[in-house]
């Protein structure tokens, strides 16, 4: 049985795969943005489920979940999958928190990053980047290469954990929209497998999944220059460092 964190877990992907892993008997902690949001996962809670709170979009509030986080003990893996479409808030969410909990709280063994196909349309550049999210300076795409780029770094950086990034599919959620064409029933399963297996195949860090199946990221993914220059303005920002080793 593995502790297993899964940020953004109210609803969508997230939920699908507390609920999954709850299924196969882990000890689950489902995050949710307010204390009112938990009660969307009463059920899991019902089941045995931790529950943890905090605005990813809010840095202080980050801050705070990674307290809550690290009072309940070490995680065997964290699953970050918590996302917004949003345009001022793609950058607070779907890099700097995740870039946050990572440095900060107290290392797993496996690190799941939530990335998208769309990610090969980023670009990778960080001149004039506004990471509070105070003005649109970046698209949906450049927040997925930024965090698939965080998860090479981490692969490179801590040799003793298992870094992923997966491509969960255009599945109908709430934030993929009702016609989104790919299969909602196969969007965590990757996710469960990478957290919980011992295949041979999701035991070789820095990969970027599909149901599955390795593919090639966004080269600059994998240049580690560019997985540098994104640290260190991450660090810039948030005054936290991703200490290597």
């Amino acid at each position: 049985m593995a502790r297993i964190l899964v940020t953004g877990s109210t609803d969508g992907i997230g939920r699908a795969t507390a609920a999954r892993l709850l299924d196969q008997g882990h000890d689950v902690v489902v995050h949710a943005r307010t204390p009112a949001r938990l009660s969307a996962v009463r059920d899991l809670i019902e089941r045995g489920a931790g529950g943890v709170v905090g605005d990813l979009g809010r840095l202080p509030e980050v801050r705070e979940l990674v307290a809550q986080a690290n009072a309940l003990g070490r995680f065997d893996a964290v699953i970050h999958n918590a996302g917004t479409m949003d345009r001022a808030m793609v950058l607070p969410v779907n890099v700097v928190a995740p870039y946050v909990l990572t440095a900060q709280m107290e290392r797993p063994d496996r690190l799941i990053y939530l990335s998208s196909g769309l990610h090969r349309s980023g670009r990778p550049g960080l001149a004039g980047i506004d990471w509070r999210g105070n003005r649109a300076t970046d698209s949906y795409s450049d927040s997925k290469l930024f965090v698939t780029t965080l998860m090479a770094a981490v692969a490179r950086l801590w040799p003793d954990v298992l870094a992923h990034a997966v491509d969960p599919g255009w599945v109908p959620t709430r934030m993929g929209g009702r016609s989104a064409p790919d299969d909602l029933s196969l969007a965590d399963l990757t996710q469960v497998w990478l957290a919980t297996t011992d295949d041979p195949a999701a035991l070789v860090s820095g990969r970027y999944w599909f149901h599955q199946q390795s593919r090639p990221p966004h080269p600059a993914v994998e240049d580690a220059s560019f997985q540098d220059e994104l640290l260190a303005s991450l660090a810039a920002y948030t005054g936290v460092a991703l200490a290597g080793g």
